[in-house]
Parts: structure tokens; sequence; C-alpha cells
């Protein structure tokens, strides 16, 4: 599953430290989510969408192999 989360942070100039803090979680979830290693849970996306001031499937989008 692909993301925007580090364009949408950089947009609200949030760090990864500042946005895991918001959510609750480690900064290490945040850079996992990032790069593509780790799919958060849907409140974990909900989360971070309303931080981000985005809707979830703005920020999260299927790639062809999610559908596998």
């Amino acid at each position: 599953m692909k993301n925007l989360i580090k364009v949408e942070r950089a947009r609200l100039n949030l760090t990864q430290a500042e946005l895991a803090e918001k959510v609750k979680v480690a900064r290490q979830t945040i850079i996992a989510i990032e790069a593509g290693r780790f799919v958060p849970s849907t409140v974990l996306a909900f989360k971070i969408a309303k931080v981000l001031k985005c809707k979830t499937d703005e920020l999260f989008e299927l790639e062809d192999e999610d559908w596998l």
C-alpha cells in the first residue's frame, strides 16, 4: 500500500516524532509506515489522517499487488 504521509507531514511542518506523539505510537512505527514496511491498523490510519488534516483514502492508496 502506498501512502503520502511524508508529503502531508512536510506540508504541516511536522517531524516523524511529532506525528508519532500525536497518534500515540513510536517514531519507528511512523518510519516503517512511510517506508511501506508496515501497514497501519484502520484506527491508526484514521488517527494519522485526522492529524494530517486529510481523508484516509487520500493518504493511503492500494497498489495492484494488494489485490492478490
